[in-house]
């Protein structure tokens, strides 16, 4: 039968006992009870914030270190080919990619974003000492006996035993697992150390953002730098060790930063709630909406049914799952129990809005990761053919050339957030200056560039190769210099200002109280699928070109490929990504207000 809506007079009475902040959102302390008002104004901020940013920092050298160089520790310490150290490596990357998700879920649903980091923190350092166990231990690396080692290839030499294979593959997984906890939680983490309802921090969770990558990419330029150093002048065990002893600080740190934090509640589960709106509105299928959407069932008695989250005003999006928020006859609200997969809150039903409408803007992350890690990846193989001397003596690795935009990062950000912000807000009169979108779009606007940029530069360097007739040497160094490449890094590093950094504010904020850390885990999902991608193109472009006699793109020897047509066409598809882009930026809306819990009336939480 058609289900009719229903009201009654308890739904709409509204509960005086809303003078005292409910733990619902107010933040907490460690235990999980109610801040002192008093305490909570001596809390949180840039203080807190130092702590989170040294964590970073640390953290990132570690991994970083890790990343950048596995590659040879696999390749000439356990003896793999290149293609299978290449692969594995792949494989590491994108499973630390993809368990954000893991790590947001645990974190929204149970733990708290403090505890999660704390135990895959734990997680993360257990995995680095048996790394670095792996290269102290001979018995745990295939003997060198008869292993002939030239340059990129090595010959004769003993494979690893299944033993040592298991070994290693426990230990980076074991990594891969405590970092993929940590990486969902630990922006939203510090950004809670921000309220917007303050009048004193509200303009300044941007400013953390720009903080928080400027640590980070410090992290990763000291990992660049110091921790490959040492993996390749004093060996893998003190490497890794050094990986392990930086995460060990990054804990303490962390740690050591406890009584100034500001916690949220878990919110419960956030994929059961999702389902059970999609259920209940389902279910009720043949339902009527109410014309005054005040009769949409919500709770009076707290300031939300969602532990940890502040109630969500109603939108106009996707109305059909309003229907979940239905009262019908078949709802007692006056019972003390409401069975949440039948009837839900209208908070609920606007989590699962927000969702779904951050997806279009997650799917045109995709294609600027795709990029930026391809033009990162075929640049060490440009450097390698390149004058890359500094001095007489001195010859700089084609895999540290990418740390140009790290350094171009560091310039850049305290630039953008001391000078051109307040300019662009007295032109914009936000208290933001351009809106997450803007940004984001700046930066895709970048990345577009830097391929072009890209694709120009290679064209010349191949022109110069084949000019005096040496390019079917792959030994031979192109009379140029490597560091004509700083050119599209620079881009990249505005890239990284603009949309990495816009995207980790975007989604944390449009994202609800109770998902905060599933909203930053798109961010990694998006890089994930991102590198997915650009592997796939590569295989597409090794496919289709190169047949009946014509050039290879991406040939071994780089000067008798046409890198530069690859090149061209990741251009195009940045170009269209942005365009689609527009698009979505166009019809977005962004998510501008919160219930009152006193007045039960809307209000603005910023100017976006």
């Amino acid at each position: 039968m058609e289900e009719t809506s229903f009201s009654s007079d308890q739904h709409q009475q509204k509960s005086k006992d809303l003078d005292k902040l409910s733990i619902g959102f107010a933040p907490v302390d460690i235990h999980g009870k109610p801040m002192d008002p008093k305490k909570y104004y001596s809390t949180g901020g840039w203080t807190a914030s130092l702590f989170i940013f040294g964590n970073e920092i640390t953290e990132r050298m570690a991994y970083f270190g890790l990343a950048v160089n596995f590659i040879n520790y696999l390749a000439y310490s356990m003896h793999y080919k290149f293609s299978e150290a290449a692969t594995i490596v792949t494989n590491f990357l994108g499973t630390v990619q993809i368990l954000p998700l893991l790590g947001a879920f645990i974190a929204d649903s149970y733990l708290g974003r403090y505890w999660t980091i704390v135990i895959f923190s734990l997680i993360y350092l257990l995995g680095l000492v048996l790394l670095t166990i792996s290269g102290i231990v001979p018995a745990l690396r295939p003997s060198n006996a008869g292993c002939n080692q030239i340059k990129l290839f090595t010959v004769g030499c003993e494979r690893p035993s299944t033993l040592q294979a298991a070994y290693l593959f426990t230990a980076i997984y074991v990594i891969a697992l405590g970092t993929g906890g940590i990486r969902p939680c630990v922006s939203p983490f510090g950004a809670d150390q921000f309220d917007v309802a303050l009048t004193r921090e509200k303009n300044l969770l941007g400013r953390f953002f720009n903080g928080f990558y400027f640590f980070l990419t410090v992290g990763i330029s000291f990992s660049l730098v110091v921790i490959v150093y040492v993996q390749e002048n004093f060996g893998w065990g003190w490497g890794f060790g050094a990986m392990a002893m930086a995460v060990a600080l990054s804990i303490t740190l962390y740690v050591a930063g406890t009584p100034l934090y500001r916690h949220r509640l878990p919110s419960g589960s956030p994929l059961t709630r999702v389902a059970q709106v999609i259920v209940a509105a389902t279910r009720k299928i043949n339902a009527t909406l109410p014309e005054d959407t005040a009769k949409l069932y919500e709770v009076y008695d707290k300031p939300s049914a969602i532990k940890g989250s502040r109630k969500l005003a109603h939108t106009n999006f996707f109305r059909f799952l309003d229907k979940a928020a239905v009262i019908t006859a078949w709802d007692d609200v006056e019972d003390n129990y409401i069975n949440p997969w039948h009837l839900c809150t209208v908070t609920q039903v606007e989590e699962v809005k927000t969702l779904v409408k951050l997806i279009p803007v997650w799917l045109v992350c995709f294609i600027p990761q795709t990029v930026t890690q391809t033009l990162v990846n075929f640049t060490v193989q440009q450097g390698n053919t390149m004058n890359r001397k500094i001095g007489p003596h001195f010859t700089v690795p084609s895999a540290t050339i990418p740390v140009i935009s790290a350094i171009f990062v560091l310039m850049l950000l305290p630039i953008y957030d001391v000078i051109l912000v307040p300019l662009i807000r007295r032109v914009t009169h936000k208290p933001r200056g351009i809106s997450f979108l803007q940004r984001m779009g700046i930066g895709l606007i970048a990345t577009t560039m830097a391929a072009i940029v890209a694709a120009l530069f290679e064209r010349h360097r191949r022109h110069v190769a084949w000019a005096p007739h040496v390019a079917t040497n792959p030994q031979h160094i192109v009379p140029i210099s490597a560091f004509w490449l700083s050119m599209q890094y620079l881009l990249l590093g505005v890239a990284e200002v603009f949309f990495l950094v816009g995207q980790l504010e975007f989604f944390y904020s449009q994202a609800p109280d109770g998902l905060r850390s599933i909203g930053t885990s798109y961010v990694y999902t998006a890089d994930s699928i991102g590198n997915f991608i650009a592997s796939l193109v590569v295989k597409v472009v090794q496919r289709k070109t190169g047949h009946h006699g014509s050039t290879p793109w991406l040939a071994q020897n780089i000067n008798l490929g046409h890198l530069d047509r690859f090149y061209w066409l990741l251009s195009a598809m940045s170009l269209g990504n942005f365009l689609i882009f527009l698009v979505v930026a166009y019809f977005y809306r962004y998510k501008k207000s919160y219930v009152d819990p006193k007045k039960e009336t809307t209000v603005e939480t910023i100017d976006w």
